[in-house]
């Protein structure tokens, strides 16, 4: 196994450029990743890396070795999951992603009976709401809203999911209640929006009885966390645009209330991301299995609003 841990080593060393990086990922100190580094090289007889002070770039020979490494650990890996189909004891460790409001009120939540039925199977679970690159980043699989940019991953397709404008009482009283999507255009109101670096600018795709249109929208408050600007819009401080699981509980207790509830956004497609592989991990497709189901269910409860 040493000589597997070297490789895996190596390959996260390669994709992440950064040894302590590697080194956390892989849950190991920075010594023993750089040891485990300086075996293979010896084993192999060439330096994989280029170290200096500053930085760590792969040699040509580290290059050359790379897909190689990759292909080593993908048939381990469908072997031993060819082994816990057999068994029917699926195990190990998977690295999930979602974003931070997906994470939060829908796949974390759920965790708990997902251990109880398959303790043996390990949740290494990352939010962020920034898009991921899943093989760079390790993942098994990677949770999302909207459309995967990556067409070499597989997708799976969970639900459409609806989303809602939605503002606090007090500032609809303060800034008055939008009646149509013109007073959104004419930059009447403060809209919060998720924004990070390469972000577009934003436009609202909003229903009205003329079909889709899409709103130009702007304001004084940007981030690029979602619950930071659920928090904002709770204290006043503008309109937010959110998928209903997201803020069902603040609308249901009047904290937030819907803004051109007859003019809601298109609905975002949630979906699953997973590596392409000839043989899928049973404990993979098992989490995924499992997170469908009770999110699908999630999703179908959290769009039963009140009127």
């Amino acid at each position: 196994m040493a000589y597997l841990d070297n490789i895996r080593t190596f390959i996260r060393v390669y994709d992440l450029g950064s040894m302590s990086a590697a080194a956390r990922d892989l849950r190991i100190s920075a010594a023993v990743a750089s040891s485990r580094i300086s075996q293979l090289e010896e084993h192999l007889g060439v330096r994989l890396f280029q170290r200096t002070t500053r930085m760590l770039n792969p040699t040509e020979q580290g290059q050359i070795f790379y897909p190689g490494a990759v292909k080593i650990l993908e048939a381990v890996d469908e072997a031993e999951a060819e082994i816990s189909d057999v068994t029917a004891n699926p195990r190990g460790t998977l690295y999930v992603a979602a974003p931070l409001g997906v994470g939060q009120r829908l796949i974390a939540p759920a965790v708990p009976a997902f251990r109880e039925t398959y303790p043996e199977i390990n949740i290494r679970l990352r939010l962020s709401d920034r898009r991921l690159d899943i093989a760079a980043e390790g993942l098994d699989a990677a949770f999302f809203l909207g459309h995967p940019e990556d067409s070499s991953m597989r997708i799976r397709k969970i639900a459409d999911c609806p989303r809602v404008l939605c503002a606090s009482p007090d500032y609809l009283a303060q800034r008055g209640v939008p009646a149509s999507t013109a007073d959104l255009v004419k930059s009447k109101h403060d809209c919060l929006n998720l924004r990070f670096p390469g972000a577009p600018e934003f436009q609202w795709p909003l229903q009205t009885d003329d079909g889709i249109e899409r709103v130009p929208v702007e304001g004084p408050l940007e981030c690029d966390h979602g619950e930071v600007l659920t928090g904002w819009a709770l204290a006043g401080l503008g309109i937010v645009l959110k998928p209903v699981f997201e803020v069902v509980d603040h609308l249901r207790d009047g904290r937030l209330v819907a803004v051109l509830p007859h003019q809601p956004p298109l609905p975002v497609q949630m979906a699953c991301l997973y590596t392409h592989r000839r043989r899928q991990d049973p404990k993979t497709r098992l989490f995924i299995d499992f997170m469908v189901d009770h999110i699908q269910t999630a999703v179908k409860e959290a769009g039963q609003l009140p009127r």
